[in-house]
């Protein structure tokens, strides 16, 4: 006699799988991460309402009211100008440096080296950003002078170094290298990060097809981090926007736009004229500066949606491909 045959019951159509019980610890975490991401928006919107109430009267005030007797654009071009000269010119200087010592660590430093290395970078962050100002006026703007005499010398046909060559040495120049002192470790600590992601079967597989060590990089190491880079390099530059008492230490801005970066003649940023103008303002001067700071705002922002941008685009790439 055959074995009686059991068919298998289907399943109904319409049946779900059932939801797992989530314990009392999930959904207070779950509660607590999505409080604290509404908290921020509302902080957020917050700062924003309040820069733009204060900026209305900036924006409304006749040009007779203003500080120098210039309309707002006047007044807040120049500061926009020497904003984003100085800190492109600071990213500029450290991404590549920043990328360069993250690989050393990462690839080519011994095991003990590269620690104490990774640690004394991770340090550089944590100084306050006046002591890079002092540390800029009193050490990089001497030590400065005969390097920018040379570039005044056998570049003067640049518009960047047409000169005169300043005598104190507190130049654009000096501003931007201290800027880009002051964020290659946020720079170094996020590729570092990145690069130490990469997955070894890429490693491993590009250097027993032949690849030299540097090969091995260019074509495993790099592309992944690449979206880790961009991030990095953009924190860096929201911290150089935002820059402060380096800037107002070293620079004296005259509220010019020029390219000249050699020169004592210096356009200022946002963040430092705030500083220093700040104290002494009162009535329309006080929101003609909330006005320039709801402009730095703006920028910062727009430099985040951008870097965001970029990265998203690079999100197809995996590890795992």
């Amino acid at each position: 006699m055959s074995a009686p045959t059991t068919t298998p019951t289907a399943k109904p159509a319409g049946s779900a799988r059932p939801k797992p019980v989530q314990q009392l610890g999930d959904r207070i975490f779950a509660g607590s991460a999505t409080g604290a991401g509404i908290f921020i928006l509302i902080v957020l919107a917050g700062v924003a309402a309040f820069l733009i109430a204060q900026s209305i009267p900036a924006f409304t005030a006749s040009s007779a009211d203003l500080p120098g007797g210039r309309n707002i654009v006047a007044y807040i071009g120049p500061l926009i100008f020497g904003t984003l000269l100085s800190a492109v010119i600071a990213l500029v200087i450290a991404t590549p440096l920043g990328v360069a010592v993250a690989l050393f660590i990462t690839h080519y430093a011994p095991r003990r080296l590269a620690q104490g290395l990774g640690y004394v970078i991770d340090l550089l962050a944590a100084v306050p950003s006046i002591v890079y100002g002092l540390w800029g006026v009193s050490v990089l703007a001497p030590a400065s002078l005969g390097f920018m005499t040379w570039l005044n010398k056998y570049l003067g046909w640049i518009p960047l170094f047409a000169g005169p060559v300043s005598a104190t040495g507190r130049t654009m120049l000096v501003v931007s290298v201290t800027l880009a002192v002051m964020i290659l470790p946020i720079i170094t600590a996020v590729s570092r990060e990145v690069f130490l992601q990469t997955p070894k079967l890429h490693e491993e597989a590009a250097l027993a097809l032949g690849a030299t060590r540097w090969e091995m990089i260019r074509m495993a190491v790099l592309p992944f981090g690449r979206s880790g880079i961009i991030s990095g390099s953009m924190l860096g530059l929201g911290r150089a926007l935002g820059e402060t008492m380096a800037v107002a230490i070293i620079l004296s801005g005259s509220g010019i736009v020029t390219f000249n970066l050699i020169s004592s003649a210096n356009p200022s940023s946002i963040a430092a004229n705030i500083a220093l103008q700040f104290p002494d303002s009162t009535g329309v001067a006080v929101n003609v500066l909330i006005a320039s700071g709801l402009v730095l705002f703006v920028i910062t922002l727009l430099v985040n949606s951008i870097a965001r941008w970029i990265i998203n685009r690079r999100s197809e790439f995996s590890g795992a491909n």
